[in-house]
């Protein structure tokens, strides 16, 4: 928790750096008092904190998408957490991390085997939530070996089963949109030409005056919008071919600024 006699202006949301977005992350806990203080730790630290304070609400809010990370307390008053868990894993891969007072080596098997991407038992301090919280985002990020599933930001894809996922709401993809979109996001911050798109995506070489690529990217743009920083996820490189934008990651300076 943060020191009480810090000086409140300097973790006020005006002096935070415009250029520095804050992830949207679902906190679904009962504790009102302690998911309040969290939300307002995580903020300054550049997470929006969406409350839930029952199993419904969190379901429902979760169905809405725009989240990149959910909290989910194990104990709930209308449901149990590991249900919940299982119903999330039903419709999303999106990473979830378990909280709950019961510290037992079954409990936290029993949270893993089900598809919690970690587990911490209460009590905990901020720091180590927000610890854990980065360690979990870092590890979705997208690796050369070994994962059928390439995240890049608030994008998922599951190349086992081609399905997309886009701030936590499935997108319904084409073939040609779903290996355009992988090929683009795989190598994300880097331009690939025309040329190579496709041959990709649709199977032949491109001709003068050829469109293609233009029109799948032009439909993926309208199905994923914009970033959750505001800027566009692709952008055309003339005469070459195009990018798709990561997001901008905060400094250490502006971390802790």
């Amino acid at each position: 928790m943060p020191p009480k006699n810090e000086n409140p202006a300097a973790r006020s949301p005006a002096t935070r750096s415009p250029e520095l977005p804050r992830r949207p992350i679902l906190l679904i806990d009962d504790d009102q008092d302690m998911a309040e203080m969290l939300a307002e730790y995580l903020g300054p630290e550049g997470f929006s904190v969406h409350l839930a304070h029952t199993a419904q609400a969190g379901l429902e809010r979760a169905k809405e998408g725009g989240i990149v990370l959910i909290i989910l307390d194990v104990m709930l008053p209308d449901k149990n957490g590991f249900v919940v868990l299982k119903e999330l894993r039903q419709k999303s891969r999106i990473p979830i991390i378990m909280l709950t007072t019961r510290a037992s080596v079954a409990d936290k098997v029993s949270g893993l085997e089900s598809g919690a991407d970690d587990y911490i038992p209460k009590p905990f301090t901020p720091v180590e939530l927000l610890a854990r919280i980065r360690t979990v985002l870092r590890r979705a990020q997208p690796t050369r070996f070994g994962s059928s599933f390439l995240t890049v930001d608030d994008l998922i894809l599951d190349t086992g089963s081609r399905t997309v996922e886009c701030s936590g709401r499935p997108i319904d993809c084409t073939g040609a949109e779903f290996d355009l979109l992988h090929a683009l996001a795989s190598s994300a911050g880097q331009v690939l030409t025309r040329e190579h798109l496709t041959r990709l995506a649709l199977g032949r070489s491109p001709s003068a005056g050829d469109r293609g690529v233009d029109n799948l990217v032009s439909a993926l743009r309208k199905k994923l919008g914009l970033a959750a920083n505001g800027q566009e996820r692709f952008r055309s490189v003339r005469n070459t071919g195009y990018i798709y934008l990561r997001e901008p990651q905060p400094t250490a300076h502006e971390q802790h600024s």
